[in-house]
């Protein structure tokens, strides 16, 4: 069994509680986690494994087997490098484009993506109410939105932040700027399965 971390949020879908009950058990040291250097706690599948056997909880198979990652940006060479650079990142990753808020929009809802890689300044496009509305509606606040700008500045470092951005990146970027931050550079989460036939 592989050592891909899981999420706080990614734990409390599985066993169907809330992520403060997944926060408590770990203060506890009930089930153990690391700490990333942004203060986020990860957990490893065979840990919460273990742990949902000896509670008798169940495990949902509620993770999905790749992550949703919509580009939103129109300029069509960075958005072609993106999703080649993404589809053979060596993880399970489904990417759709978008290249005007329109689109953008529908896809949204339609595609469900985790991550949504967000330009903030296009043609009839405000990046920043983008995010906000994104992050404001009940059935999408959940994605991450890792916003992309070729204007990087203190005041749009700042605003994108306080849109609900959960990163920035400032054009152009390495290859592991990006994979960090769709956190695909500690392995996006396959479903966790517990059946007797896995090992430890």
């Amino acid at each position: 069994m592989s050592g891909r971390y899981l999420t706080t949020h990614d734990i409390a879908r599985l066993l169907m509680v809330s992520p403060g009950s997944v926060r408590l058990w770990s203060e506890k040291g009930w089930l153990p986690a690391q700490t990333t250097p942004g203060g986020h706690r990860r957990f490893l599948r065979r840990d919460v494994e273990r742990f949902a056997r000896e509670r008798g909880l169940h495990l949902s198979d509620a993770l999905p087997r790749e992550l949703r990652v919509l580009i939103v940006d129109d300029e069509a060479p960075l958005v072609g490098f993106l999703a080649e650079l993404l589809r053979n990142c060596g993880q399970p990753v489904a990417v759709e484009t978008a290249s005007d808020g329109f689109e953008a929009g529908q896809k949204i809802h339609a595609f469900q993506p985790h991550v949504v890689l967000l330009d903030l300044m296009m043609p009839g496009l405000d990046g920043f109410r983008a995010c906000q509305r994104i992050k404001r509606d009940p059935a999408t606040h959940h994605i991450r939105v890792v916003a992309m700008t070729g204007y990087y500045s203190e005041d749009n470092l700042r605003g994108s932040l306080d849109a609900g951005a959960d990163a920035v990146l400032a054009k152009p970027f390495e290859r592991e700027s990006l994979l960090a931050a769709l956190r695909l550079d500690i392995g996006w989460p396959l479903p966790v399965r517990s059946t007797a036939a896995e090992g430890p």
